[in-house]
This record gives structure tokens, C-alpha cells and sequence, in this order.
């Protein structure tokens, strides 16, 4: 190998080595942390009637009930997390939140949309059912099943 070669391949491994160190150097105090979606606990919760929801949620629920919609609103003490589920046929439509609960890196809710019982006569006009959960204000994002 000549001088020109070898000064070439040194350079070559020192900026090879310099950018190792440099990406370690801003990795190195990095953590990925993996949310397999285990529970972490139960989180206790409260279904809102539409005289205690905020009115500013109220206005929002209000323009998306043509349509089914998940979302989250927040106040300076609560978490809501409301669930819609568009326009049926009848009333008599219930919801019930079958698991609400934390994981290491977020809230997963599960909700179910119940008919009408077998044997009710349900009002004839559409309805726009929907769920409002008040929580605790969390920073966590939320998951829908």
C-alpha cells in the first residue's frame, strides 16, 4: 500500500469511528419503551348526562353525531373520552363501557352498543347514541377498541 492509500483508508476509518461515537454519544441516553398493552390498573370512571358534560365538549358532540366518532377532551381536572356510535334507526339504544384501563403508555377503552330488548317498542326516530366517561386527567393517549 502506498502513502496516498493508507492516509485515505486512515481518514476513512477515523470519520467512521467519529460518526460511531457521535451517534452513540445522542442514543445512548435514549430509552424505546414498548407498550405491550398490558394492564397496569383499572381506572375509575363516571358517565357523564348531557346537564353535567362542558359545554364546549357539548358543542363538539354535538357536530359529530351524524357520524360514528371517537375523542378526547380535556379540562384542567378531568379527562373525557366519548364514544359515538352515528345514526340508528330507533331508539332504545344503550352503551356500555365493558374495560377502562391503563397500560404503561396509555388508556385503552372498550365500549359495546346494545339494542334495543327483545319485546321494546322503540321510539320510530333515529337516534344518535353516545357515551361521555369522565376520568381522571391523564397525559396518556387513548386507545378505542
Amino acid at each position: 500500500m502506498n502513502k496516498k492509500t493508507r492516509g485515505i483508508s486512515l481518514g476513512l476509518r477515523c470519520l467512521l469511528l467519529t460518526g460511531a461515537l457521535f451517534g452513540l454519544m445522542f442514543t445512548g441516553g435514549c430509552k424505546i419503551s414498548k407498550d405491550d398493552g398490558t394492564k397496569v390498573r383499572d381506572l375509575e370512571f363516571n358517565v357523564v348526562g348531557d346537564g353535567d358534560v362542558p359545554a364546549e365538549l357539548k358543542q363538539i358532540i354535538t357536530e359529530k353525531t351524524l357520524q360514528p366518532f371517537k375523542l378526547t377532551f380535556n379540562d384542567e381536572q378531568n379527562l373525557y373520552i366519548v364514544v359515538g356510535y352515528g345514526p340508528q334507526t330507533t331508539g332504545g339504544y344503550s352503551i356500555v363501557v365493558k374495560e377502562l384501563y391503563l397500560t404503561d403508555n396509555s388508556i385503552v377503552i372498550d365500549t359495546e352498543l346494545l339494542g334495543p330488548e327483545k319485546g321494546e317498542n322503540p321510539a320510530p326516530e333515529t337516534s344518535y347514541p353516545y357515551i361521555v366517561v369522565k376520568t381522571e386527567n391523564l397525559e396518556n393517549p387513548v386507545i378505542f377498541q
